[in-house]
């Protein structure tokens, strides 16, 4: 009976233990992301991810090992968030934007005082293409361009995730692109 006890209480301690680790590198993981994304939602996001995945993977392990655990996990997330931003500036960039905007992010925020509403016009004429060009792509070159151009996923990774060769996924995305290219020749975002 003793043993059931000092089992059954060890669980719960584990978990207060992990719960005040989390705690206390809430605020300081937080600000490591903020300072990272510019945002406090994409921040906020990133952090919860990295300590869901610290608990999942790394629960059971000691207490000592989850500081340098917790940090490379949340390196991981905010690199991740950076290469889909990097992505996301490509494709717009690909699109009609710069691919130089790496300056001040203030710097990427549109002067409401020159876009005007034949600018905002455009922009969503210029959307509106895109999305019935996307829809319009087999769903091979459709697939392979969004997990390479939106999710930022490699070679390798697409062909996994669409289940065939790595050879396939760049004959399909080079079709999708140019194929993307042709249709939106005409719109200027």
């Amino acid at each position: 009976m003793g043993e059931i006890l000092s089992v059954g209480s060890e669980a719960p301690r584990s978990a207060q233990t992990l719960d005040g680790f989390l705690a206390g590198v809430e605020r300081r993981a937080f600000r490591m992301a903020r300072i990272a994304t510019g945002s406090r939602d994409e921040a906020l996001d990133i952090v919860q991810d990295a300590m869901l995945a610290l608990a999942k993977r790394y629960g059971d392990r000691e207490p000592a090992e989850w500081g340098p655990l917790f940090h490379r996990i949340l390196q991981s997330r905010i690199r991740d968030w950076y290469r889909r931003q990097q992505v996301r500036r490509r494709v717009f960039g690909w699109l009609g934007g710069s691919d130089d905007e790496q300056g001040d992010p203030l710097d990427a925020v549109a002067d409401e005082r020159t876009a005007g509403p034949a600018g905002e016009h455009a922009q969503t004429r210029f959307s509106e293409a895109l999305e019935r060009a996307l829809r319009a792509l087999p769903m091979r070159q459709q697939q392979a361009f969004l997990l390479r151009a939106w999710e930022g996923l490699d070679v390798a990774e697409t062909a996994r995730a669409m289940g065939i060769t790595e050879g396939s996924v760049k004959t399909h995305y080079s079709r999708a692109v140019h194929a993307l290219r042709d249709k939106l020749e005409g719109h200027a975002p």
